[in-house]
């Protein structure tokens, strides 16, 4: 009976070590057990981490319970496994994947909105990036109540919604991605550039309006200042600001525009159009980017009230209308005449 109990043991220890290898094995091969090219696993919050494992295993992330708790065991960090959405797209070891988990490695998606857009454009953006229909962005846009403490007369986020890049999880809707957006303009035109603008006497909407003019005038960050500075020179003058990118507006707003500026296009009825109405725009006109906004509310100390492209990104600026009018003829007529390989055009305004 004796030479049987051994036995029994020696079986029995033997069949636990190769148990215990066995399981060892499924410790370091990596797994897959699901079918295609990416496997998601959904995480909610509080799961615990019983529950967690069970969703790996449906999934095919993980093989199986025992792997999953004696993994769980092995790592001394794993005692909080961060919620949201993982993506797999290979075999991976059980601890592997519990990294992953214990990192908050979740899946996300990026969106990249570049300075200068309208609602309507990054209604646009959002859909080509698939994240929803155009119109649940221009409709998340509509929602005052984000900006109603700095700017109770909006009608909308128009010039509000900061230009950046943005990861958001996968199913993300239009809601999540614009308050990310508001966040970001309120983190980045702070009590710094609040109390800047104050100082000109200037509202947030001003601020933001005039920074949305100097967004689709210049992309040269050296000039925006200066561009800054013409608008308000010219504010105090009581000079229009004869803004070509603020007719662009008015006619987009119209569904009316083809295009191409042209001069009868500045005789279009709009409180938008800076050619028949002086003063600022009822709004912004565009999403202005940092740049544009310090300069909106720090502009250069210049007496410019005019200028006019060079046809190569930058401006020449003057401070009469002489000196403007000698720039016209150099960067405009001559240079539209010297085009000889494409059709001639004159430019639709060079007023300011």
């Amino acid at each position: 009976m004796r030479h049987v109990a051994l036995l029994l043991v020696i079986a029995l220890i033997a069949a636990g070590g190769w148990l215990g290898w066995q399981q060892y094995e499924l410790l370091q091969q990596p797994f897959q057990g699901w079918s295609g090219a990416e496997q998601f696993v959904d995480i909610d919050p509080g799961t615990g981490t019983r529950a967690i494992g069970q969703r790996l295993i449906d999934g095919g992330v993980v093989a199986d319970a025992l792997t999953w708790r004696v993994a769980l065991w092995r790592r001394a960090d794993a005692t909080r496994l961060e919620a949201g959405e993982y993506r797999f797209d290979r075999p991976m070891r059980v601890d592997e994947v519990i990294g992953r988990l214990v990192r908050g490695d979740v899946y996300l998606r990026s969106i990249t909105i570049p300075e200068g857009l309208t609602i309507r454009q990054m209604a646009r953006a959002f859909a080509d990036a698939r994240f929803g229909p155009a119109r649940d962005f221009e409709q998340a846009a509509g929602d005052v109540s984000l900006v109603s403490d700095s700017d109770p007369s909006a009608r909308d986020l128009e010039g509000y919604l900061f230009p950046d890049t943005y990861a958001l999880p996968r199913r993300a809707a239009a809601d999540d991605l614009v308050r990310l957006m508001m966040a970001r303009f309120k983190t980045v035109f702070g009590d710094d550039l609040q109390r800047a603008a104050a100082a000109r006497g200037l509202t947030v909407r001003q601020a933001v309006t005039i920074a949305s003019l100097v967004e689709k005038e210049t992309a040269r960050p050296d000039e925006r200042p200066v561009v800054a500075a013409v608008y308000h020179n010219r504010m105090a003058k009581r000079m229009g600001l004869q803004c070509d990118p603020t007719v662009i507006y008015a006619l987009e707003r119209a569904n009316r525009y083809t295009g191409n500026l042209t001069k009868a296009d500045l005789t279009f009825d709009s409180p938008y159009n800076t050619y028949r109405y002086a003063g600022l725009p009822p709004g912004p006109i565009a999403s202005p980017g940092r740049s544009a906004l310090e300069a909106a509310v720090r502009p250069a100390p210049v007496n410019y009230l005019y200028f006019v492209s060079r046809n190569d990104g930058s401006h020449a600026f003057a401070a009469t209308l002489s000196e403007h009018n000698k720039n016209v003829f150099t960067y405009q007529v001559q240079y539209f005449r010297g085009q000889r390989t494409r059709p001639r055009a004159a430019p639709a305004g060079h007023g300011r």
